[in-house]
């Protein structure tokens, strides 16, 4: 699948070239990160919309070409080899997962191409050597759980959880997250009860959730994505398993996520690197003019694809050009030494590409997800222990 999108914005700028930039992306369109993965596809489209209308870059409009890598990885390499080596694509910024991430960084590596990338999260992606990777949000997937690992290790020992049970999708972003989060309880002392991994594929969670029913552990931290998040939830609520905290990543945040698991969602806690309430500058605008767009307001997979396109522009202006050969390494420089303004705030990066941040927590409260952690970005306080599902 091969899609283009060229905004209507004035052409006419002081560009060199009437030509558009033209930028290259492989996303997961169906797959089993089908339903992140045309979130990314939205933020992309808002991204280069909004630019265009504005004029484009350079004077010039910015052109999307994306491909569907299935949820494949050999599939995202022979896309990003056909984008950058056949269609000569300008630009090229990356696919959802850190599954997809790190073949695909491997491919603009060897052609020398920057790599702004949105959804690889894992530790795994900034051991490779890679030079030109910059990933476009706050924190790494190991460090999502950090306020709430302090927050709960410095309550007073006879209310914090002594017990976690763990289940985790054979995913490094879903498994970073939360062995992120069991590293740092574990060396405060809070043991470790279940501990599974399962395929991207599973659909059937009932021998999981009972293992976790078993243990009566005092909390649950799911490495989720968004359907298994769900199934593995509603398998928990009918064995009528009530932990006192329950934390699980990516699903929570999710417009669907409510109605899916049957309303049930009070206390439930998650990572989340974007709220649409930030008072960002650009990300007033980007709200309200996604929301135009759209028809719903943005969440945190398409605020990390608009990011990436943020990151992108800002290099693209300071360089002065946007072209394969030697301007990707102005790009890469220029990136590595400046401070980005975004929607999820100011972002830097170490010489591996990690953002140097730290993601918020947020827990549904009320009926709606509210930021609880840390103090001075909370909404609401945080509730604890959670109520029955």
């Amino acid at each position: 699948m091969a899609l283009l999108l060229a905004g209507c914005g004035d052409d006419g700028g002081s560009g060199s070239s009437d030509d558009p930039i033209v930028v290259g992306i492989s996303l997961p369109l169906t797959g089993d990160f089908s339903e992140p993965g045309k979130g990314v596809q939205r933020g992309y489209e808002a991204w280069a919309k909004i630019t265009n209308d504005k004029g484009g870059l350079l004077g010039r409009q910015v052109e999307l070409k994306i491909l569907d890598d299935q949820s494949n990885a050999d599939r995202v390499v022979a896309d990003y080899e056909q984008l950058i080596g056949k269609d000569n694509v300008d630009i090229v910024v990356g696919p959802f997962s850190t599954r997809l991430v790190v073949p695909a960084a491997r491919v603009a590596e060897e052609y020398g191409m920057l790599f702004v990338e949105p959804a690889g999260a894992a530790k795994e992606v900034f051991t490779q050597g890679f030079k030109n990777l910059f990933y476009a949000a706050p924190a790494v997937a190991d460090d999502h759980y950090n306020h709430l690992a302090e927050y709960l290790l410095a309550l007073p020992p006879g209310q914090r959880p002594t017990t976690v049970a763990y289940a985790a999708m054979d995913d490094p972003f879903a498994q970073g997250t939360a062995y992120g989060l069991k590293a740092k309880l574990e060396a405060g002392g809070v043991r470790t009860v279940v501990d599974e991994v399962y395929p991207p594929n599973t659909t059937d969670f009932s021998t999981i959730a009972a293992k976790i029913a078993a243990s009566r552990a005092d909390m649950v931290v799911g490495g989720s994505q968004y359907q298994d998040g769900v199934n593995l939830i509603v398998a928990l609520q009918q064995l009528r398993y009530q932990p006192k905290l329950a934390a699980f990543s990516t699903a929570p945040t999710s417009p669907e996520f409510a109605a899916a698991i049957g309303n049930k969602t009070e206390g439930i806690l998650a990572p989340t690197g974007y709220t649409q309430k930030a008072p960002y500058p650009s990300n007033v605008e980007f709200v309200e003019k996604y929301t135009a767009q759209f028809g719903s307001p943005p969440e945190e997979d398409e605020a990390n694809a608009y990011t990436t396109g943020q990151v992108v522009a800002a290099a693209v202006t300071a360089a002065g050009c946007a072209e394969q050969g030697e301007c990707q390494q102005k790009l890469v420089d220029w990136i590595r030494g400046n401070k980005v303004e975004t929607v999820v705030g100011p972002l830097t990066w170490d010489a591996t590409g990690k953002p140097q941040g730290a993601h918020m927590i947020q827990q549904w409260v009320g009926g709606q997800i509210q930021i609880v952690l840390p103090t001075e970005a909370k909404e609401v306080d945080i509730v604890y222990p959670k109520p029955a599902w």
